[in-house]
């Protein structure tokens, strides 16, 4: 009975290892570019955080009464997923329920080529999903960002009066993810931290 050669054996490993790694690869660029589809998908049968409608027109808006008696703390929050630097350009402030009001999110591309990203919104607490109305928001649309460009995005929202008497803080969060990522760049990280114990960090 013969036997492989050991530098045969280390080139068959070899190569076995990488049509596995390769294919783990793949399998990862194909979920990560499914999530935006499946995520809207979702919020398509559920009317939950819907990506490409608004809440709340902007005569529906501008027609709420105000409910100057309460205050509601917004805090704000960014998460990105890829080459994105994300963040908003202020991280809490205080509204009255009906009225409208614009914050501002910033976001960059911090590669040398251009990419398709997409934001996904939540809430926190859960219950205060419906009452948080986006009249314009950058999460309707995918963005287009050119090499090294930055972006000032606007959100503008109001609280439904109706929003429970007991919830003081709402939390907006977004996250960002790249939709273009190329398979070959999968593949690189996915050895990374196999080899340097090197981990991604989100901008804050």
């Amino acid at each position: 009975m013969s036997t492989q050669p050991p530098a045969q054996a280390d080139r068959s490993f070899n190569r076995s290892m990488l049509i596995k790694l390769f294919v783990v690869a793949l399998m990862m660029f194909g979920f990560g570019f499914a999530l935006v589809p499946m995520y809207r998908a979702i919020c398509q049968i559920t009317g939950i955080n819907n990506l490409v409608q608004r809440d709340a027109t902007v005569r529906e808006a501008k027609n709420t009464q105000v409910d100057m008696s309460r205050t509601i703390s917004i805090e704000l929050d960014a998460n990105a997923r890829g080459p994105l630097g994300f963040k908003p350009e202020q991280r809490s402030l205080d509204v009255h329920p009906g009225e409208v009001t614009t914050v501002m999110y910033e976001v960059s591309n911090e590669q040398a080529r251009s990419i398709q990203a997409q934001a996904i919104p939540s809430y926190a607490p859960k219950q205060a999903t419906e009452y948080f109305k986006k009249i314009e928001c950058f999460c309707f649309t995918q963005q287009t960002l050119k090499a090294n460009e930055t972006k000032r995005m606007p959100v503008v929202f109001v609280v439904d009066p109706k929003l429970p008497k007991d919830v003081k803080t709402i939390t907006l969060s977004y996250t960002f993810f790249e939709l273009n990522t190329p398979a070959t760049a999968k593949v690189g990280s996915a050895a990374l931290p196999a080899e340097t114990g090197a981990t991604a960090a989100n901008p804050a």
